[in-house]
């Protein structure tokens, strides 16, 4: 006997990927475009905070993580968006953004809202975990098309008020992924306000948050403090793994209101993974370091205008505001990444993969999606076949 809730998940997207293209050659030197682990230069100084601290690997790791990291995290969110978290009370370290997103639905989301099984909201396309820890406590995943009709962010007050009123928690993803589309100041008002009348959580993962071009993406946290909202309405996620090109150190952190953050701790307690303490103590000198961080940024912003000068003629191309991300459109996506990948060596994600199906329609599968992760070069000649594959001149 296995769990019912788990019997019919579609297959994830990375094997659905091999299976799709692992079939025929490559039509040349490949160049993978596919996941996003960004492959710019961590700061060298990380690997000398490990070593010095290297002693650490003797000692179990605190589950809340060490004062050090605590207190660096509450930096991070005081100096980024101007809100005063306590560092003991109102943060806690996460292996990873994924252990956090999940285990948030797991402590925070009652088994029943006014008499009804929950729901909790999130954008089609979706980081998948979403999905799955919905499924895992048995509420009911409402999947919310994100598309260009809807600026590529999910239009959760359209949603009605049967709906609304079962709902525990709405996850939302800015910068999006894969579109790179921001949630305004007014948009994140509108649907903490929405979460204020309904009551329910908005889980915000904002993991892309320090690559963008221009303005800096305004914060859930900040929005609900200028509203005078309930602390514990918003449950922010970060991590290194974009913002500082640290995919491999898992260092995430959880900010919110105290009575949230008890109610993860505890559960951490039974089922955390903390991060070793050497770890721990690199990722402290990484959230405080904004040096690296900005001449991160400026290499995206390159790679953003390469895109537009190289894609900015194709029809529906939309420039992307943050992320790393390209979501191109093409006809069948399916058909066009393996044309991509027969033809010219690229591999890409069909959109489908990162959603479901909604009224019949899966609202990814009029796009792929493309990672500028690797290097500039790399990353242009992977744009330019792609141009050149799919959108001939």
């Amino acid at each position: 006997m296995y769990p019912e809730r788990f019997s019919n998940l579609p297959a994830h997207a990375w094997p659905r990927l091999r299976d799709l293209l692992d079939v025929y050659e490559g039509g040349g030197p490949a160049i993978h475009m596919t996941i996003g682990e960004p492959k710019h230069a961590f700061p060298a100084w990380v690997t000398d905070v490990i070593t010095e601290h290297a002693a650490g690997f003797n000692s179990y790791p605190p589950n809340d993580a060490a004062p050090e990291l605590r207190q660096a995290v509450a930096s991070f969110v005081h100096r980024r968006y101007g809100v005063a978290v306590d560092a003991d009370t109102q943060v806690m370290a996460l292996n990873g953004t994924r252990e956090g997103l999940y285990n948030a639905a797991m402590a925070l989301c009652p088994e029943t809202k006014n008499g009804e099984k929950p729901a909790i909201l999130m954008p089609n396309p979706f980081y998948q975990v979403y999905m799955i820890a919905a499924l895992s406590i048995t509420a009911d995943p409402i999947m919310v098309p994100a598309t260009a009709q809807t600026n590529h962010l999910p239009d959760f007050t359209g949603l009605a008020p049967e709906v609304l009123n079962r709902t525990t928690a709405a996850y939302i993803c800015s910068p999006a992924n894969p579109q790179g589309a921001v949630a305004t100041a007014e948009y994140w008002r509108a649907l903490i306000g929405l979460a204020e009348q309904y009551d329910f959580k908005v889980f915000a993962d904002e993991c892309y948050s320090e690559i963008y071009r221009g303005a800096p993406p305004a914060g859930a946290l900040q929005v609900a403090q200028d509203m005078g909202a309930d602390p514990d309405r918003v449950v922010i996620f970060h991590s290194l793994s974009k913002r500082s090109n640290l995919p491999g150190l898992r260092s995430g952190f959880v900010a919110s209101g105290a009575r949230n953050i008890a109610e993860i701790k505890q559960l951490r307690n039974y089922a955390g993974a903390p991060l070793p303490l050497p770890l721990q103590m690199a990722a402290a000198a990484v959230w405080n370091d904004e040096v690296h961080v900005t001449e991160n940024r400026a290499l995206y912003v390159e790679k953003y205008e390469i895109a537009d000068r190289l894609l900015g003629n194709v029809p529906g191309y939309a420039s992307p505001e943050a992320g790393f991300f390209l979501w191109l459109p093409v006809e069948n996506d399916e058909d066009a990444a393996v044309r991509l990948w027969c033809e010219a060596g690229v591999r890409v994600l069909p959109g489908g993969y990162l959603a479901q199906d909604y009224n019949g329609v899966n609202p990814g599968q009029g796009y792929i999606r493309a990672a500028m992760v690797a290097p500039k070069a790399d990353t242009e000649r992977g744009i330019e076949l792609i141009r050149d594959c799919l959108y001939p001149r």
